[in-house]
Order: structure tokens, then C-alpha cells, then sequence
């Protein structure tokens, strides 16, 4: 199964935890930065193996008839076509809201 990882993806995960290490710049260092972003980004590879298919709960994902797959921390928005599943949107768990 082929996994593509659309730029506007992957840029919520660099931002959000840039933000957190800007906020707790003394207890956030460089290895959670890295350790988080890469988390975020291998759980991708879970999606339609081991992260179920949801129903999207954000209005602007269901609009566009995307699927959602989630972890704790994560929500991820993707089509999915045969054997490809296309990551479009990130959002982190305590940013879900409309």
C-alpha cells in the first residue's frame, strides 16, 4: 500500500510542535521535537492498517468527503484509492474544533 503525504499535511505537524518547542523552550528541546514530528508522521503509514476509517467530525473534512483516521494525539484527513491513501490534512487532538 502506497502512502502520500500532501505538503499541507505534514506542515501542520512541523508547526505545531515548533510552536510547543517556542512555548517551552526550556523543557521542550530539540529530541522531543524530532521524536514527536516523526511519531506523527509514522502513524500515517498505520492508516488503513491499524488506524481505523472514521467518519470526519470536522465539518470542512465531511464538505469534501474526506475519510478521518486518529490516534491519541493526531487526526489525519485522507482519500483513499485502491492501494494509495492520500494524507491532505493534520490536525492535533486538542485543535479539533470547527
Amino acid at each position: 500500500m502506497e502512502h502520500i503525504i500532501k505538503h499541507w499535511a505534514a506542515r501542520k505537524i512541523y508547526t505545531f510542535y515548533g510552536n510547543v518547542a517556542k512555548k517551552y523552550r526550556h523543557t521542550y528541546d530539540r529530541t522531543d521535537y524530532k521524536r514527536n514530528v516523526s511519531d506523527a508522521l509514522n502513524d500515517i503509514y498505520r492508516i488503513e492498517n491499524g488506524l481505523l476509517r472514521r467518519e470526519p467530525t470536522l465539518a470542512r473534512w465531511k464538505e469534501k468527503g474526506y475519510n478521518m483516521a486518529n490516534t491519541d494525539k493526531w487526526y489525519y484527513a485522507y482519500t483513499f484509492d485502491g492501494e494509495t491513501v492520500t494524507v491532505v490534512d493534520a490536525c492535533h487532538a486538542q485543535n479539533m474544533h470547527e
